[in-house]
């Protein structure tokens, strides 16, 4: 630590977002950066704390004091090496990890924790600017070979990790690009996707094939990827909506939120959408049904799309929007969360459920019927909901339902594998991430329900070294 007494004298300093009416007129990411010498600062405040909680509450194990200082330093490599260590893609999570580090460090008491997401951001650009970022092409290979059945975070992360091991590893991903929900369900005002490719052109040159295109199950059978490889590795993701069975679900102008934030991805892309199914906030009255990220996704959209109004619904109560004492530090905070997307325009409310959609003569929606509730929490500290005498209808010429994925799909591939389910309905797992078919291995949000980028990750890592300690020679 060069400077132990920096949290001291300089303030907490954030890139911020670009302007409103700048923004909203493109599909640009919305955070700016702050120069060398602003982030060289922002790192010393760091206290290399003798407990480092930073480390504790990131799910892949950064540690974070040792780069923060290299970065305060001017060392950029070695702050990369270090951060590389145990993330695979820090570009990645620079964006659009929530950042659970930053909310157990010890400076987040005082409420002015270290920038450590935007710091990781600027590390792994400055090492693609300067060249530090190379391939790394295995010095020698196992013979052996791994399919890995999807390209999101996780699945990308246990091709990686394979791939450094001299396995011959081969990602299917069902859509015509690689990246799952990192390419087609985060917004490129969050992520822009040549931060995607310029990594995924790295590991292909590090041997990693990619085959877009191709739904396993289907394109490519069972029998060939159980006879063909000598391990498989489920990263599908948790791509099962939960949907909303109540009157009118019917009517047309309602749909779940991926539909509408894949299509604008692929727009923005530039791929053609013919008009009769485009799916256009314009000039809409705009209703999103859940209040998480994907929520604020579909906010930032509608509004870039030229929405009249955007509302947001949550049927949870209104968090608290700066210290909840049900969720002390180090503890991830349930407290309200203001999102770019959110200060673009947008009202939020809380406490209602939705009874019903209300349609026109012509079959399309027009509006919710909704419901206050109120939560009461018993001793044990279980919420339980009831409903008030509070109605009312919002107007809505477009619904998007955002009220996450209950599991992943069952439909094909994973039952062709016939593997088992949990309670939830995720892949079941027999311990370091094997399923119940021999040499089936799953990672990701498939086995744990919807999560982080950064959980999604840890898991791909994790699977990675299951499905080499499976494949090493048995003496």
């Amino acid at each position: 630590m060069g400077n132990p007494k920096a949290f001291l004298s300089i303030p907490r300093k954030e890139a911020g977002y670009r302007p409103v009416l700048d923004r909203i007129a493109d599909y640009g990411e919305v955070e700016q950066t702050l120069n060398s010498e602003d982030r060289m600062l922002q790192a010393s405040r760091c206290m290399d704390c003798g407990v480092p909680f930073c480390h504790w509450g990131c799910p892949v194990g950064n540690i974070m004091p040792e780069w923060q200082d290299a970065v305060y330093r001017g060392k950029w490599q070695e702050a990369y090496n270090i951060l590389t260590a145990t993330m695979n893609f820090p570009e990645f999570t620079g964006r659009v990890c929530p950042a659970l580090c930053e909310k157990s460090c010890v400076l987040k008491i005082s409420g002015s924790p270290v920038t450590i997401r935007e710091n990781e951001a600027a590390v792994a650009e400055r090492a693609f600017q300067e060249g530090y970022v190379v391939p790394r092409i295995p010095k020698r290979r196992t013979g052996k070979k791994v399919a890995v059945i999807g390209s999101g975070p996780s699945g990308l992360a246990a091709a990686d990790m394979l791939n450094r091991r001299g396995h011959s590893v081969t990602v299917f991903e069902k859509d015509e690009h690689a990246g799952g929900l990192l390419r087609f369900g985060i917004p490129d005002f969050k992520l822009n996707k040549g931060v995607i490719d310029r990594r995924l052109n790295v590991m292909k040159i590090e041997g990693v094939e990619f085959r877009t295109g191709v739904m396993a199950g289907r394109d490519i059978g069972i029998e060939e990827l159980l006879s063909g490889y000598d391990a498989v590795c489920i990263a599908i993701g948790a791509g099962k909506p939960r949907d909303l069975s109540i009157e009118g679900r019917q009517l047309k102008g309602i749909h779940f939120a991926l539909e509408f934030l894949q299509q604008q991805n692929r727009i923005v892309s530039g791929a053609s959408v013919p008009g009769s199914e485009r799916l256009s906030a314009r000039g809409k009255n705009v209703l999103v049904i859940g209040g998480g990220d994907t929520g604020s996704d579909c906010v930032g959209t509608s509004v870039r799309h030229r929405a009249a109004q955007v509302t947001q619904i949550e049927i949870m109560p209104k968090p608290p929007e700066t210290c909840n004492p049900d969720t002390p530090w180090p503890l991830w905070p349930n407290v309200l969360r203001t999102s770019s997307s959110h200060l673009e325009g947008c009202e939020r409310r809380w406490n209602l459920a939705s009874r019903r959609f209300i349609g026109d003569a012509g079959g399309n929606v027009t509006g919710v019927e909704v419901v206050g509730v109120e939560w009461t929490k018993s001793s044990d500290g279980r919420l339980t909901m009831k409903e008030t005498d509070e109605t009312g209808i919002l107007k809505a010429d477009m619904v998007l339902l955002s009220m996450g994925f209950v599991h992943p799909v069952h439909e094909g591939l994973l039952d062709c594998l016939n593997v088992k389910y949990d309670s939830r309905g995720n892949v079941a797992t027999a311990g370091a991430h094997a399923t119940s078919v021999d040499k089936v291995f799953v990672a990701g949000d498939a086995a744990t329900g919807a999560s982080l980028v950064v959980r999604a990750i840890d898991s791909g890592r994790k699977a990675a070294a299951a499905i080499d300690n499976y494949l090493k020679p048995k003496n």
